[in-house]
């Protein structure tokens, strides 16, 4: 294999060949060209999820979601690593930038390629009728899940460039995980300014949704619609039952006259 940086797998680690694609990624022949390489699969890998994401509305949807989500995870890193660098800079640390950049992408790569592929089973549910407020419970899941996966491997990345190439801090560690709480913040922030991303079928297409309110209010409404939903649901089978018990009674009592022979009366 001539060239290992174009296989796919060579932008991320996995659990086999962590330190090796650490050591490569540390290493003096890793260079911008690799990293212009981790951007573009990024921006494929969340072009992608987003198409997934706004298909439940349209393909208008479909398309600009792919877009935005694209967008947001490069705002997302554009807007967050610059502090971070210099922090870790301040501390000591002895990785260049675009080692530092490097490490931070594989990150990312991994959170989305892994987000890639629940895929089918988000599109299971989409065909299967799922509910609006259902499917975007469950891509907030895929996000957390994923995410984790992810900041892990940034976090194993950095306790490699401390235990075995001694060029990091061991409190840049610990400085990563704070600096991931404030990612993640800024990321909410700015994917509730680019919603709609799934769109609600009731809805008409919009590139941007206008009113107030915050992510976590909006979660709980989620959650609320979708427990509403499950209450109406027994409700309305409730309702029918009551309808259908008086129609058994008649039939009942149908069946009584044919037995009978058409005549209730026992007297005569």
């Amino acid at each position: 294999m001539t060239d290992t940086g174009h296989s796919f797998r060579e932008h991320f680690p996995t659990l086999q060949d962590s330190d090796e694609f650490f050591n490569r990624m540390l290493s003096n022949d890793y260079r911008w060209h690799r990293i212009a390489r981790q951007l573009a699969l990024l921006a494929v890998l969340a072009f992608g999820y987003g198409i997934v994401m706004g298909v439940y509305h349209s393909l208008a949807q479909a398309i600009t979601s792919g877009i935005k989500v694209a967008v947001l995870f490069l705002l997302v890193l554009i807007i967050c690593f610059p502090a971070f660098y210099i922090v870790q800079y301040i501390l000591g640390s002895r990785l260049k930038l675009h080692q530092m950049i490097s490490i931070v992408l594989s990150g990312f790569t991994l959170m989305l390629a892994i987000m890639v592929s629940f895929a089918p089973i988000l599109i299971i549910f989409l065909l299967t009728g799922g509910n609006y407020y259902f499917l975007q419970l469950l891509h907030i899941a895929v996000f957390i899940v994923a995410g984790l996966f992810g900041m892990n491997a940034v976090v194993r990345a950095l306790k490699y460039s401390c235990e075995r190439k001694s060029v990091y801090p061991q409190t840049g560690v610990a400085i990563f995980r704070f600096w991931v709480v404030i990612l993640a913040f800024v990321g909410i922030q700015l994917a509730w300014n680019f919603r709609p991303f799934l769109g609600d079928r009731g809805q008409p297409f919009e590139l941007f949704r206008d009113y107030e309110g915050n992510f976590y209010t909006a979660l709980v409404y989620s959650v609320d619609k979708l427990i509403e939903g499950g209450q109406e649901e027994d409700a309305s089978t409730a309702h029918r039952s009551e309808y259908l018990q008086p129609a058994n009674e008649v039939a009942d009592t149908v069946s009584l006259e044919e037995l009978l022979g058409g005549d209730t009366t026992l007297g005569d």
